[in-house]
């Protein structure tokens, strides 16, 4: 199993920054690609960023040149840099982790942190 636990959010106005962490414990040596997700109220949770275990990076097109996910695999953490925030990234953020869970048969799993507040304001 792989627990995430994240911290970060809170309220800042429109241009600002914010950092999410997200902390990685368990069998963090399984752990193939991580991401971050955000889900705002009444729609679907979306990914925004992600990075393999390579350290190849994805962004979704809405927060590209903005957003900059990395990872220290030193410290099992990923972390989430937003810059130049709008008030349309104002979410709930989730860290996302991928792991096998049985290398033979190529299977994996997921887990989810608990969620973070992000309020963009005007």
């Amino acid at each position: 199993q792989v627990q995430l636990v994240e911290s970060g959010g809170g309220v800042v106005q429109t241009g600002g920054s914010l950092r999410l962490t997200c902390t990685v414990s368990g069998r963090t040596s399984s752990i193939n690609a991580m991401g971050w997700y955000r889900q705002a109220p009444g729609k679907s949770r979306v990914l925004v960023a992600g990075i393999s275990s390579g350290g190849h990076t994805t962004y979704a097109d809405s927060v590209k040149g903005r957003f900059t996910i990395s990872r220290d695999n030193a410290k099992n953490t990923v972390y989430l840099q937003m810059n130049n925030l709008k008030p349309e990234d104002t979410s709930v953020y989730y860290c996302n982790a991928e792991y096998d869970i049985d290398v033979a048969t190529s299977k994996v799993s997921r887990s989810w942190g608990q969620g973070t507040q992000v309020t963009v304001s005007k």
